[in-house]
Order: structure tokens, then sequence, then C-alpha cells
């Protein structure tokens, strides 16, 4: 597993002042890399405190962290994340519920199973990231004018969907159903027919290899199958699903109630991240992904950047609302994924989202 740090501040104003001029926009405009983001409770820190992090993937389309590690947010807090990436949200839940990692960021309905099985010292959401799928379909062939509905008109319509119970696949279900086609899971009698035998970091090679006529692929993978002519981004996802809470870090109930402090001054890190993606563009944005997805371009990462900020992906704050869970509730029931709810109050905390909100400032 590959091991990412974060990174000083000052090294990478160097970096994104080089990229500016790179692009040929120079650096005579200040390079506010810290935002002037302040914590009314900030105290010198002597020693940066360590904590493991396990991400469910490595995609772009968790920008606002990787933005707040390169502009030395989480240092400004008094933390050294260590990133790990865990390729699946299970994997996350099982670190840390074993204690391998302090905190997850992960899909939310994985809290909801979780807390449906009885476990005791559970994991609990305390600071949502992003607020809409990050999916995009893609197919064979440029489609001009595309829309859902052209997928009940074909002859065939196999879609590569991901894993049964995972969020995106869910997600996906939930699109097409809400948009009147009459689909299949794993049926190929449908019209449409979603499958879900085929897990998420394969997707992209098995519709390479000649499975399904389309797949939903996060970026920055759907950028580079377009660049490359292996595939055409056809619609975003998230652009039909509306709001739900995609991904969110949690710790479990004893981390977090041994170590509030830590859970604090990362849900801070993750606030000011969030802001700075909200009101800087894709062109400021990019550089500072560089570091985490180094066979990128920067073009291609601005394209990326931007295509997520067309569909509003990023959550502005750390708060997930009830609302927002009972949406993804729903979202999993219609997949037949949930007989149950959990309930919000034993699967969420906006204790220290709240808190951020309240004391970070930005001048």
């Amino acid at each position: 597993m590959k091991l990412f740090r974060s990174h000083a501040r000052k090294l990478m104003a160097g970096m994104v002042c080089g990229a500016m001029l790179l692009a040929g926009t120079g650096c005579d405009k200040e390079v506010d890399i810290g935002q002037n983001a302040q914590n009314n409770t900030e105290q010198p820190v002597q020693q940066l405190q360590k904590i493991t992090v396990g991400e469910v993937a490595h995609s772009i389309f968790y920008a606002p962290s990787y933005a707040a590690m390169s502009l030395g947010y989480f240092e400004e807090e008094g933390l050294e994340v260590d990133l790990i990436n865990l390729q699946g949200a299970d994997k996350v839940m099982t670190a840390m519920i074993s204690d391998e990692i302090q905190i997850g960021l992960a899909g939310p309905e994985a809290n909801v199973y979780t807390a449906l099985q009885g476990i005791e010292d559970q994991a609990v959401i305390f600071a949502q990231l992003t607020q809409r799928d990050g999916s995009f379909l893609v197919g064979r062939e440029p489609i001009e004018n595309f829309s859902l509905e052209l997928l009940g008109e074909m002859e065939r319509a196999e879609i590569i969907g991901g894993r049964a119970g995972g969020a995106p696949e869910m997600t996906l279900e939930y699109v097409l159903k809400t948009n009147g086609l009459d689909i299949g899971v794993d049926d190929e009698s449908k019209p449409v027919n979603v499958r879900t035998d085929i897990q998420f970091a394969a997707m992209g090679g098995s519709f390479l290899s000649g499975e399904g006529d389309f797949v939903t692929l996060f970026e920055p993978t759907a950028t580079q199958f377009e660049k490359e002519g292996k595939g055409y981004i056809l619609t975003a996802i998230g652009a039909h699903s509306g709001n739900i809470p995609f991904t969110a870090y949690s710790a479990t109930k004893s981390y977090m109630e041994a170590n509030p402090d830590v859970i604090q001054r990362f849900t801070n890190a993750v606030y000011k991240g969030q802001q700075f993606v909200a009101n800087n563009s894709a062109e400021d944005i990019a550089p500072l992904l560089q570091p985490y997805f180094e066979d990128i371009s920067q073009e291609d990462m601005i394209t990326v950047v931007q295509r997520y900020k067309d569909i509003e992906a990023w959550d502005i704050n750390p708060v997930l609302e009830p609302e927002a869970l009972e949406k993804l509730m729903d979202v999993m029931a219609l997949a037949g994924q949930l007989e149950e709810r959990a309930d919000y109050n034993d699967i969420v905390t906006t204790e220290f989202a709240e808190k951020a909100i309240q004391t970070v400032k930005f001048e």
C-alpha cells in the first residue's frame, strides 16, 4: 500500500508558484497557501502527533483532503497524517475496528451496515467530505446529446456497476430507476443490466478487456480512458443523483472518546480544505493535488477538478445532516440492501463539525 504524508506549507508554496510559472501566469500575485485560516483555540505545537488514516480509494474525488494536506492545514492543527489506500469500505471499517488505523474515509453506507450488525465499538461519522456520487458513466463510443433515457432505447445496455451494496452501485441503480428505466441487476433479460460481479478495483480493466457496454469510473481513471481513446465520458452520475453523503470520516467510539482533541483538530483541517476548494478555481487547486497523483498531467488535473466542481461534488462544511443520511438509506433500500434503518444518532456526531465551523476563522 502506498503511503503519503502531509507536505509542509513552505514546500507547497514553491510548488504552486512553480506550476503557475509553467502555466505562464507568473507569481506576481500572492499565493495564499494558508487561505488565512485560523482557529481561535490554536496553540503552538512543539511536536506533530502522527495518525494513520485509511481511505476507501485513491481518487481526486477526495480533493479537499489532499488540498488540506498540501496546504499544511493538518500540521497547523498539530497532526502528521499517514494516508493509506485500503481499497474498499469494508476494509476501512475492519481496519478501524481492529485499531490498525485511527480514522477512516469511506461511504456512510458502511457505517449503516456495521451499526445494524450490533458491533459495540462501531465507527461513528464525524465529518462529511463529499455530497454527491463521484463516478462517471463511460461508454465505448461518444454519444451526442446523451441522456439516461437513451439506455432504455438500446438493444443492449450492460453496465459494469461495481460491488452490490456499495454506494456507487446503489446510486447508479437509484439514478437509473428514478429516470424510469427498467433495469436488472445481474439479469440479462432486462433492457438495462447492471453487473455487480466485478470488484471496484477491477472495473476499468474488465471494461478494457471487452466486458460490458458501459462502466462507471471515478477520476482520474475516467479522464485517462477518454484521453487514450479507450472510453468516452457520457454523464456524471452525481449530476442525476442529487445530494447524497457519499464519503465521510469516521472513528470508533472508543477512539473518539479517548481522543476528542485529535478528532477536533482533524475536523478543523478538513473544514479548511473544504473551504479552500469551494472558494478557489480548478487552476489554483490542481497544483496542490499533483503530489498525490504524479501520473496525471496538470492539464488533466484541472479538467478533473472542474468536472467535480461543476456537479458540486464536495461539501462546503463537514456536517452530515439527518435528512442526508435518510436519503442515503432511501438509495440503499431501493437497491434491496436495507431492510431496517439505522438511527442517525448512533452513527453520526456533528459535535466536531459544528465546533470547527464556529472556531475556524478566515480573514
